[in-house]
């Protein structure tokens, strides 16, 4: 993986020709007192160098003569890491990741203007960590105060996220397969949940069975809080309390994905808990199956992004007028968000090292993002009619054999030279395998 690492260097450094950019590790994030929680790098850094610890900064400056890439890192302290875990340490930055020269992280204030004084501009993305803008922040005005007197210096600041991001997109092959392996073990332990799921069982049986196999098979653990959501819990979108016990009639939701070496899955399903769906049940689980195979059918090159959802819209909008759910025109109801308050979000995100990855999803309103090959993304529709829900304006009170009833199916589909291809295929989805 070295070798891509370091063409990912390159392609970002080609780009910002005689800037220097600056990537910060995360840090360690407090669980309680003085326990901290495991360690989970930021993924720009971690995209551009492998490197897994945190106290750390990358510098890429294309116009030094010697030093493209260097690192600062935690140097070597045997007393630390008994108590902590090993580091890299500085002489071993330079060997394991490639850095042209590495040094101490405590020495950042002292080296860092020597990489600064020829840009002319500054690549890093503020906001996320307070402290560390402070000292980009300082480096900069001291450096732009004195520009002047040397006519060379960066003169602007620009986040990195307006070119990285662009080329985190698009997945390499070594991604792909990071990406299929994330899915193939999620694939797995849905279909154990599947099988799993009766009357009496609690939800939190079944979540604490699929992240078990979400280790077993080397993964890092979840890739996001596992939803495991039955009853009327699978109209809440981010439940993540399972702790109810399952009854017959429930329909369960269950949304989670596995993260395997920082690359991630992110799969739903909903099925009867007792084996078979209600009528009702079974009415909107065919609506929702349905937008999603429309909707994954728009997935290919040369497609806007935003023909997912616009699909996969149309499809439960005509379904919902159709049950009595909705009333009214169908372009009409679409413009006017009549279906809200039972289809809140939208069809999908990009995925990748992040759960709800980086990219944008348009340039301007009406400049829509055209897929590409190597993009992932989620296709997700769904319905949630919360017991209680108030209608849109002029709409109907929904009848209240609808109630409880929330349902999304959700898989990852990859976009490929001549079309798509659905990672997560080997969950099923059809009503006949739902059942049982």
């Amino acid at each position: 993986m070295q070798a891509e690492y370091r063409q990912r260097r390159d392609a970002l450094m080609s780009k910002i020709g005689n800037g220097t950019a600056i990537f910060r590790s995360a840090p360690m994030a407090v669980m309680h007192n003085d326990v901290e929680y495991a360690y989970r790098q930021d993924s720009d850094f971690f995209y551009l160098t492998g490197l897994n610890e945190a106290e750390a900064v990358a510098v890429l400056a294309p116009h030094h003569e010697e030093h493209k890439f260097i690192l600062f890192v935690q140097p070597k302290d045997i007393t630390k890491e008994v108590w902590s875990g090993y580091v890299t340490g500085v002489d071993a930055a330079k060997e394991k990741y490639g850095a042209d020269e590495a040094y101490p992280i405590n020495e950042l204030d002292d080296k860092l203007p020597q990489y600064l004084i020829n840009a002319d501009k500054i690549y890093y993305r503020l906001g996320r960590d307070k402290p560390f803008n402070e000292t980009v922040l300082t480096h900069y005005q001291r450096l732009l105060r004195t520009y002047p007197k040397r006519g060379t210096g960066p003169t602007a600041i620009q986040d990195t996220c307006t070119i990285l991001h662009g080329m985190r997109l698009v997945k390499s092959d070594s991604e792909l397969t990071l990406m299929q392996k994330a899915a193939d073990i999620a694939v797995e332990a849905h279909n154990v949940a599947r099988e799993m799921a009766k009357p009496g069982v609690y939800e939190y049986e079944i979540q604490a069975e699929m992240e078990r196999i979400f280790r077993k098979h080397g993964g890092l653990g979840p890739a996001y809080p596992s939803i495991v959501a039955s009853g009327a819990n699978s109209c809440i979108l981010h439940y993540i309390e399972n702790n109810r016990q399952m009854q017959d009639g429930d329909l369960l939701l269950i949304d989670a994905g596995c993260s395997y070496d920082y690359y991630n899955s992110d799969i739903t399903r909903t099925f009867p808990v007792g084996g078979k769906f209600t009528d009702e049940q079974k009415i909107l689980y065919e609506l929702v199956l349905s937008a999603q195979k429309q909707a994954i059918a728009q997935v290919k090159p040369g497609n806007a992004y935003s023909s997912i959802h616009d699909t996969a819209l149309r499809v439960l909008v005509e379904g919902m007028v159709d049950n009595g759910i909705l009333k009214g025109e169908v372009d009409k109801l679409i413009e006017e968000e009549k279906y809200k308050p039972y289809y809140m979000h939208r069809t999908g995100h990009w995925l990748g090292l992040d759960v709800h990855d980086v990219g944008v999803y348009q340039h301007g309103d009406d400049n829509p993002l055209i897929l590409q090959p190597g993009q992932v993304l989620t296709v997700e529709p769904g319905i949630y009619i919360v017991p209680g829900a108030k209608p849109a304006e002029e709409q109907p009170q929904v009848a209240q054999k609808w109630m409880g009833i929330g349902i999304r199916i959700e898989d990852d589909v990859l976009v490929t030279e001549d079309g798509c291809e659905v990672l997560t295929k080997g969950v099923p989805k059809e009503v006949e395998d739902m059942e049982r």
